[in-house]
């Protein structure tokens, strides 16, 4: 069994075609089915049903899918770690965030690290935590910006760098919340919720529950830019971070009287059983000096405190 065969291995379950992942592989498609047949006999199993339109992995194929994608991420993880030794004047990020960050601090701080780095290719993903643990857990992702409320499991390790307060909004044309408002109120008020694999959906549901209430949903999916547009055309009201507030003048917003739930730790994730990138470790630093200075300056966002975070770890 080689990196090789398990590379076309994805490919063929990726695209669902020997002549589609033979294009993506670069290689011509009898080359790729006798690797495939290779790596089939060496294990012992048959691995993909051939199908008339379609090939499908068998379950002996479902059970490798995973170890695969692992083992040829990690692969390319130590390329790219060798090729950084050259001082970092080439590689790669992986970069995963939530949409609340991603149109907030990841852009500052992307900023600085592209200059000092320009020859890093950066790759963000934006999902919400749950994704984006498991795509770290995959090996899919180098860092990760993520809720620290989200179980990480044994294999990350989360790093906090901000501390922020969950509000209500809603459009300053729709109905005055007030100062203050606790969920048994908020279940009054038509809602707006993301789509599952978000923190914040699970939070907001998981509070109306423990107030036992349920909740009025309008609109259901969705990312954080379109929910925040579905607010401020007063389709309902919805729980979000403080931090994505600036540059919605459009829109209201209302303190939780919710307790601890209602503020939220933000936090940097990587592996444990790999050693961070040159890259990652980069990115951190930059990460932290970008934070701590906008803290120092006083322009966080209200409800927004830098967490001083301890050393990033392997």
């Amino acid at each position: 069994m080689t990196i090789k065969q398990l590379s076309y291995f994805l490919a063929v379950v990726d695209t669902g075609r020997f002549t589609q992942a033979a294009a993506l592989c670069r290689v011509a498609q009898p080359t790729l089915s006798k690797q495939i047949r290779s790596l089939e006999d060496d294990l012992g199993e048959t691995l993909l049903t051939r199908g008339h339109d379609n090939v499908t992995p068998t379950a002996a194929g479902e059970a490798l899918l995973p170890l695969a994608r692992r083992i040829v991420a990690d692969s390319e993880t130590a390329r790219m770690e060798i090729a950084e030794l050259a001082g970092l004047r080439r590689g790669r990020l992986r970069l995963g965030a939530t949409p609340s960050l991603c149109v907030s601090v990841v852009a500052d701080v992307l900023e600085v690290f592209h200059g000092r780095y320009p020859g890093i290719a950066i790759q963000v993903s934006e999902g919400g935590s749950q994704d984006l643990v498991a795509d770290l857990q995959r090996g899919q992702l180098d860092v990760a910006l993520v809720i620290d409320r989200t179980d990480p499991g044994g294999d990350l390790a989360l790093t906090p760098v901000l501390r922020e307060e969950l509000v209500v909004v809603a459009a300053r044309s729709g109905p005055d919340l007030g100062e203050h408002i606790g969920i048994a109120e908020l279940a009054h008020h038509p809602l707006v919720v993301n789509r599952p694999g978000y923190e914040l959906r699970e939070v907001t549901l998981a509070a109306c529950a423990a107030a036992g209430v349920t909740p009025r949903i309008a609109v259901e999916g969705g990312e954080m830019d379109a929910l925040l547009r579905m607010v401020e055309r007063g389709l309902g009201v919805a729980i979000v971070p403080s931090l994505v507030l600036a540059g919605h003048p459009s829109l209201r917003a209302t303190r939780l009287d919710g307790g601890a739930w209602s503020h939220r730790t933000i936090s940097l994730a990587h592996r444990t059983d790999v050693a961070p990138t040159r890259a990652a470790q980069a990115f951190r630093e930059d990460l932290l000096a970008v934070l701590a200075r906008t803290s120092r300056t006083g322009l966080l966002p209200p409800g927004v405190r830098y967490v001083h975070p301890p050393t990033l770890t392997a």
